[in-house]
């Protein structure tokens, strides 16, 4: 299988900072492959991303998309991507159509070339009747739409797109979607940074997890998950009755085949008795424990309004690397 995106040892440190922003990265993305690029704000995501584009230049290290560096010829790798950036950025003084006629000339695309490739990318993305419609006048989705139909009138070898669906509606987002994995099959290399765990959990075939500029871990979402101590789950929601909420999830911490419990949420609604939810992360089937944790809150007194099973998620694998605290 070739490779369409190479980087290694990579390294940016910008002028006065005290530190790297990207800190020794190093990762291959398949030719054909969606791949996920996650991280915190301030992860180094953002910048690896503007490195392979050509926008940010390399400290040290190396970066190639498509079979080419990205530091030695960034013109020739300048012709081989496209970027889908999460800020509508089309040019808002042409209508939808002469937007990607632009770009193709933009790109050397010979004029009868021009006006196919851009009627047939709007006909694919939905967007045929709003042609000679303005970008002001397109909804979020449209945008979007027409955003990704401009990156793939080149022909690009690796597609970056960064939050594709914010924003969108749940019809828009599933169109995009679609087509995300259209492209795929056609053997396009996708590259997608997004903060929806469930958006990478479903487009990604392998994610990588980035934080403080250096690769924490990278698999597909399914073997991740499966890696997180704990995968099963059984959330609990209680009214403690009085308890403490912190003795409460101790009290089912020692239950055991319960790995760790955590806090969803506490009713906040002063009139009412709190109501308690929490998660149990347990190593071996969930349904073998409802039995052990409802016995444990009976004993104690605790009422349960429900138990159910449930399963960890990218979410999940997500929080533990990079932890809970804002950036």
């Amino acid at each position: 299988m070739t490779t369409a995106v190479e980087v290694t040892d990579l390294v940016k440190r910008y002028p006065k900072a005290q530190k790297n922003a990207v800190d020794g990265l190093s990762f291959q993305v398949a030719t054909g492959e969606i791949f996920g690029l996650l991280g915190p704000n301030g992860a180094g995501k953002t910048t690896t991303v503007g490195i392979l584009t050509t926008r940010v230049l390399l400290t040290s290290g190396s970066a190639r998309v498509a079979g080419v560096d990205v530091a030695a010829d960034p013109v020739a790798a300048r012709s081989k991507v496209a970027v889908v950036p999460q800020r509508v950025n089309l040019d808002r003084s042409l209508n939808a159509r002469q937007n990607l006629i632009w770009h193709a000339a933009y790109h050397g695309i010979s004029r009868g070339e021009r006006q196919r490739l851009a009627d047939e990318l709007l006909d694919r993305m939905g967007l045929a009747e709003k042609a000679k419609a303005r970008v002001d006048a397109l909804s979020g989705g449209q945008s979007q739409r027409l955003m990704i139909a401009r990156a793939l009138i080149h022909k690009p070898d690796v597609l970056f797109l960064d939050e594709p669906s914010t924003g969108l509606d749940p019809q828009a987002r599933l169109f995009v979607h679609d087509r995300i994995n259209e492209l795929r099959a056609e053997g396009v290399t996708i590259v997608l940074t997004t903060h929806d765990m469930d958006e990478a959990e479903k487009l990604s075939d392998r994610v990588g997890v980035v934080d403080h500029g250096k690769l924490l871990t990278l698999d597909t979402p399914e073997a991740l998950i499966k890696s997180l101590p704990g995968s099963g789950t059984v959330d609990a929601t209680l009214r403690p009755n009085g308890y403490d909420p912190a003795k409460v999830a101790d009290l089912l911490s020692d239950v055991r085949g319960v790995q760790r419990v955590e806090q969803i949420a506490t009713g906040t609604d002063p009139d009412a008795e709190a109501e308690l939810r929490l998660r149990l992360y347990v190593g071996d089937e969930p349904a073998a424990l409802l039995g052990p944790v409802a016995q444990t809150l009976h004993e104690q007194r605790v009422s349960v309004s429900d138990l159910s099973l449930g399963s960890a998620t990218l979410e999940d694998v997500f929080i533990d690397l990079t932890g809970r605290e804002l950036r």
